[in-house]
């Protein structure tokens, strides 16, 4: 869930001459809008209001969709009311591994054939499907019935999927996915989400830092800590913040924070959104 989204736009000196942007409209690609798909509130006209976030990016001729919502029905209904053709994307980004930023993953899937495991697209993804065996100790006093395995184990161990036929690629280390595109990965400390993977987009603007997150588990402060690594001017975060129950203190240094602009938030304290400029689900910004 996210306990924060933030939905936005800026503008971006990367690229020359206009192309067709996802809403059929000539743009220039050195500028870009943030569209989100997916939400707990926002416009009413066409789009439906559920948990979870999707926000469909476009910078510097790059079509990106990061996250895909809760419901894949409810995800093509609202790029659809949006005008929003999902079936041509550079990027998918799935944050991390919980139901409200992937659960829409199916029609996303259905609609790229890109992105089947006999194409060369992949989803950039925070879970991993294969990973190396661990070396499991053997005792030789047990029958081989006994050990894993019959104490031949494996060199890689294969998880099943909710989608086995998609082409998936972790994303373990802060990698540049295209010219000033970035993701940022990190792992959480948090009691309840300890271990969990997750993935940021980063993009490095002329007027610095546009920084899109999934929740932000581990902390906003530790994403920013690690994007700022490639600029450290932050120009706006969007995304969740996980911040619903944070004390008013903490919430308070986030809205003092020295950014150039803050829109948009989802699920989180009204004092709060008196602070920033809203922009939800079926918002342009």
């Amino acid at each position: 869930m996210t306990a924060m989204s933030w939905g936005v736009s800026a503008s971006f000196l990367v690229g020359s001459g206009p192309v067709q942007s996802a809403t059929g409209a000539n743009v220039d690609p050195a500028k870009a809008q943030i569209h989100v798909l997916y939400d707990a509130f926002g416009q009413t006209s066409g789009t439906q209001k559920d948990w979870g976030y999707a926000a469909f990016v476009e910078y510097g001729g790059k079509r990106s969709l990061f996250d895909t919502g809760n419901n894949p029905d409810i995800l093509a209904q609202n790029a659809k009311a949006k005008g929003i053709d999902i079936s041509n994307l550079d990027f998918v980004v799935v944050s991390h591994r919980l139901g409200d930023h992937m659960g829409g993953l199916s029609y996303v899937l259905s609609v790229n054939r890109r992105y089947s495991s006999t194409r060369r697209r992949r989803v950039s993804a925070s879970m991993a499907r294969t990973f190396p065996a661990p070396s499991i100790a053997k005792d030789p006093s047990l029958p081989s019935e006994q050990h894993y395995y019959n104490g031949t184990p494996p060199e890689v161990m294969r998880f099943g999927s909710a989608w086995p036929s998609a082409n998936f690629e972790l994303v373990d280390k802060n990698t540049e996915i295209a010219p000033n595109i970035h993701l940022v990965t990190l792992v959480s400390d948090k009691p309840g989400t300890l271990e969990l993977r997750e993935l940021s987009l980063v993009i490095n603007t002329s007027e610095g830092l546009v920084i899109v997150v999934g929740r932000s588990h581990l902390g906003i402060d530790k994403i920013v800590e690690s994007a700022t690594a490639i600029n450290p001017r932050i120009h706006l975060i969007a995304g969740g913040f996980h911040l619903v129950v944070a004390p008013d203190p903490d919430i308070e240094k986030i809205v003092t924070a020295p950014l150039h602009r803050r829109t948009g938030v989802h699920d989180a304290k009204e004092s709060f959104r008196r602070s920033i400029r809203l922009c939800g689900a079926g918002h342009s910004c």
